[in-house]
């Protein structure tokens, strides 16, 4: 009752805080189900509270890391489900603010096109590309963020396991390379403080699915050369944070946006040391990231549905300054 009850003096006041930052939100995995009501109680407590905390500390945008709409996707671009299952189950004035999008491996599973060609027809809705990257100003200063989104299923695969002896072979790899290609070129030029890459499958994972052994061999390197600060990811149903000794980069799950899974099978399968945080509580109803970044540092707050409880907190250091 005392959480509640602070948490509730927190949602009901306006963010103070500091002029010079960049704040948003970011989840995965936040599709819905593919019945009537075509959302689940785990998405609506995501949104309540993913819209009450952007409310109290203030958020510019929010970062969607793909399984948009469980379980294959939409049909066209008139499909209910842009309705259903995102406009009418984020509704807080808070979230009206510019959604970034990328693909999960049930998006593809659909039009996805028609996914790209609803940034037409919604005013938050922003897919142009099946990647692609958007830089940011941090406010009131020379600092920037970077952000790139990256589609996981055109490097990987439509697969719900990519570890070793798993792996699907439905890659088109001119395909996948020009994807390469692009990832580098957009990297090796970036001068930003921050770097974000944003995709569906994860590069390290303890969970259901685990590593993804593409992204492993194809990811991992590039954001290790050019000094990535994180890379944000869904597809398993939990939140995790993982770094490797001697790495700069920050690898975190974000995929507890509809439903959670508990699943540790592949805790043996990251580098030794390398996990920070996990969680998967079922009973914590989802949950989501928070993200503050200035030209000091970036914060990144996990939260979970259930009373908006912040259940970790971690700062990363510009790449101009040094990384942690």
């Amino acid at each position: 009752m005392l959480q509640y009850t602070l948490l509730s003096f927190l949602i009901g006041i306006s963010a103070v805080s500091s002029e010079n930052a960049l704040r948003f939100t970011a989840l995965g995995d936040w599709g819905g189900i593919p019945i009537f009501p075509y959302t689940s109680p785990f998405q609506i407590a995501v949104a309540d509270t993913m819209g009450k905390v952007a409310n109290a500390l203030g958020s510019e945008f929010t970062i969607a890391l793909g399984d948009n709409f469980y379980e294959t996707g939409v049909k066209d671009v008139n499909d209910r489900r842009f309705k259903d299952t995102f406009e009418n189950v984020f509704t807080a004035p808070s979230l009206q603010k510019p959604w970034y999008v990328c693909a999960g491996n049930h998006d593809h599973k659909g039009n996805i096109t028609a996914q790209l060609a609803y940034t037409k027809v919604s005013q938050r809705w922003n897919f142009p590309e099946l990647y692609y990257s958007k830089r940011f100003q941090i406010p009131n200063s020379g600092s920037s963020l970077l952000l790139v989104l990256i589609d996981t299923v055109i490097l990987s695969g439509n697969t719900d396991d990519s570890t070793p002896g798993n792996e699907l072979t439905d890659v088109d790899q001119e395909h996948a390379d020009s994807q390469l290609k692009w990832i580098e070129d957009t990297l090796k030029t970036s001068n930003d403080d921050y770097i974000i890459v944003g995709g569906h499958y994860p590069v390290w994972s303890i969970s259901e699915h685990g590593p993804n052994s593409r992204m492993v061999s194809q990811i991992r390197p590039l954001l290790e050369k050019y000094d990535v600060t994180a890379y944000f990811c869904g597809h398993d149903h939990n939140l995790q944070h993982l770094k490797e000794n001697n790495s700069s980069v920050n690898y975190f799950v974000i995929g507890a946006g509809d439903v959670v899974d508990p699943s540790t099978k592949h805790k043996d399968d990251v580098p030794p040391g390398s996990l920070k945080y996990h969680w998967a509580n079922i009973l914590g109803l989802g949950g989501f990231g928070y993200v503050e970044a200035t030209p000091q540092n970036m914060t990144l707050t996990l939260y979970q549905a259930i009373n908006g409880k912040d259940i970790y907190k971690t700062v990363l250091k510009p790449r101009k300054k040094g990384l942690v």
